[in-house]
């Protein structure tokens, strides 16, 4: 592999770590409720806008103003999975679609309403510096958003796995008429995971400010490339969430060099399609 194919590599496995975060807010929405967010990239490009209005308006980084933004979509989950989702899950599967289809389309347009359809970006003053790393040369800006969605997600990972709320949810996922049996509060922990899934969305979002444009109309394509991260991965698998993620990135960023930038979408495309043939399940299966 030349320097050429070893750069694409490494700026594809770093904007993969965001796509990852994104997959993973995903994941543990599906793994703890079985709802399928199809809201999921409309409330990714709210994060965006809030990220650049916090920069615009007052100067914040959005490699810093995620923190702020994950912690605001933490409490947005939980008090919009008490109010509005929780109605639904005892709903018919198509009624859950359908409202999270029109949520997706009253973000969206509401977004285009206020801010028009145009794309935003911030400018940043180390956007487009790099570190030299022998035939390497490492985009700051999206190291800095690739470790920062890599720590997130670590921090998720930690919590579902070391604590005790964590362990909950995961036996809530697990069996929730035995959690429930068991004496644990099965509708708050809901509400925590949608939480959890919110505030790994807007820190997404945040970061995506960095390292790309973005717009309402943009949307679409997030919601496209977050089911082809967890289609690939696995749906329901937290570590397929980070793989797809990654591979995901790669195939965006060889799309970029090889051909051209507007192909990125056709080459996840492909690469989805090809795993779906050759591994239906996803590389790491179906987790429901």
């Amino acid at each position: 592999m030349g320097p050429i194919g070893v750069n694409v590599v490494v700026q594809g496995v770093l904007a993969g770590l965001v796509y990852a975060l994104m997959g993973l807010g995903f994941t543990v929405i599906f793994r703890s409720m079985r709802v399928v967010n199809f809201a999921h990239g409309a409330l990714t490009m709210l994060a965006t806008v809030a990220a650049f209005l916090m920069f615009r308006t007052a100067g914040v980084d959005p490699l810093l103003a995620f923190i702020l933004i994950a912690a605001v979509f933490f409490g947005l989950g939980y008090l919009s999975q008490r109010l509005l989702i929780h109605p639904f899950l005892r709903r018919p599967r198509h009624q859950q679609f359908l409202f999270l289809v029109g949520l997706a389309i009253v973000v969206t347009n509401g977004l285009v309403l206020i801010f028009g359809p145009g794309a935003h970006a911030v400018e940043l003053s180390y956007r487009s510096g790099s570190y030299p790393v022998g035939p390497v040369a490492l985009d700051k800006i999206r190291l800095f958003a690739g470790i920062a969605a890599l720590a997130c997600a670590a921090g998720v990972l930690a919590f579902l796995r070391f604590t005790r709320i964590g362990t909950a949810i995961r036996a809530c996922a697990e069996n929730p008429l035995g959690a429930a049996v068991a004496g644990l509060d099965v509708e708050r922990l809901y509400a925590v995971a949608f939480g959890i899934g919110l505030a790994c969305v807007g820190a997404a979002g945040a970061l995506l400010m960095g390292i790309a444009d973005a717009g309402p109309g943009l949307s679409s394509s997030y919601t496209l490339l977050t089911f082809a991260v967890v289609l690939i991965g696995g749906l329901g698998s937290l570590a397929g969430a980070l793989v797809g993620g990654v591979l995901v990135g790669i195939a965006e960023a060889s799309a970029g060099i090889f051909i051209a930038p507007s192909m990125g979408s056709v080459f996840v495309v492909g690469l989805l399609i090809a795993v779906l043939v050759l591994r239906p399940q996803g590389l790491f299966g179906f987790r429901a």
